[in-house]
């Protein structure tokens, strides 16, 4: 949009004299990029979530992330402290700064007491081997693992996905609520958007809800 608006400025300049060249012409509008943000399908999400030969960690990351539709940061930065296990939630900074709510369902509160191990303190999610280097206390465990970062759980969820990303564990699950009837308010809770506007992308209905929604309402079907 920006490009044709030059173009067209640049028209008028010329009709009116102003400039002798169109200086658009060394301009080339963006290739668009790849939407790696679509929501999985459900069979997909439940292939992921039960992979037998997934880490227990990766499987509770993943399961935590779906079911509480949380930034992968917000969650990579919990620590054992912010848990309320007997109530499934968690306070989380929200992009902002903002401390939030997120609640959690049965899969991940089977999940969380054998990933943490009796541990009281520390992240919750960690690498397996001691840091090898300085780190700050608050990104160690008690027997001196650090905190999992962005990347390595990002690239371990590529691997077993086939190049999905984390964040597409947040938008399946928020289109999925939506294709069920979730409102906007219920939504922009779980997902901590302030605005509608930005939670918009997430409520697109998939090509498998339409198909669904199509069979359900055919009425033909069952003559």
């Amino acid at each position: 949009m920006a490009l044709n608006a030059i173009r067209s400025a640049a028209g008028y300049w010329q009709r009116q004299g102003w400039i002798h060249h169109d200086p658009s012409h060394l301009l080339e509008l963006r290739k668009p990029r790849p939407d790696q943000s679509r929501a999985l399908s459900r069979a997909d999400i439940e292939a992921l979530l039960t992979r037998k030969d997934i880490s227990l960690r990766e499987r509770t990351l993943w399961r935590m992330l779906y079911e509480t539709a949380a930034r992968s940061a917000e969650v990579l930065a919990l620590d054992v402290e912010d848990l309320d296990l007997p109530n499934r939630c968690a306070k989380v900074q929200r992009k902002g700064g903002a401390r939030d709510l997120i609640v959690w369902q049965t899969g991940t509160a089977r999940l969380l007491p054998r990933l943490l191990k009796g541990r009281t303190t520390g992240p919750v999610f960690v690498t397996e081997r001691k840091a090898r280097v300085q780190l700050p206390l608050a990104d160690l465990d008690p027997d001196g693992r650090a905190r999992l970062s962005y990347k390595q759980a990002e690239a371990l969820f590529k691997a077993a996905s086939g190049g999905a990303t984390l964040h597409q564990l947040r938008h399946s699950a928020l289109t999925h609520d939506a294709e069920h009837g979730t409102g906007t308010p219920m939504l922009m809770a779980r997902s901590g958007h302030t605005s509608v506007r930005s939670l918009a992308k997430y409520a697109r209905v998939s090509d498998e809800a339409l198909m669904r929604h199509q069979a359900q309402r055919d009425p033909l079907r069952r003559r």
